[in-house]
């Protein structure tokens, strides 16, 4: 399914952005747009999330991230929990998917 690997992709771009510093010096470089850019990635994923049946709360939960996310502390805090969210949704979908 489409949405386990939109899933998988998300959740590892959201950690990447939580890494402390580094995350916030790569949003803050590139004039914020990353935190656009994952806005729509989660909206992506959740409209295939939706599409396969299977609603995505990281997806939502990222799409919250990234509108707070230029504050710097509670940012880090969003983008570490979307990412765990969506890593932990992306392995229990594959399990799933096996299951079925």
């Amino acid at each position: 399914m489409i949405s386990t690997t939109l899933k998988w992709i998300t959740g590892i771009l959201e950690g990447l952005l939580a890494i402390p510093f580094l995350g916030g010096l790569f949003i803050i470089g590139a004039g914020w747009q990353p935190l656009a850019f994952m806005f729509v990635f989660h909206l992506i994923t959740l409209i295939f999330s939706i599409r396969d049946k299977r609603f995505s709360v990281g997806s939502v939960v990222g799409m919250i991230a990234n509108v707070i996310g230029v504050i710097p502390g509670i940012g880090w805090i969003m983008h570490t929990l979307t990412a765990i969210i969506l890593l932990v949704d992306a392995a229990l979908s594959r399990k799933v998917t096996k299951e079925s």
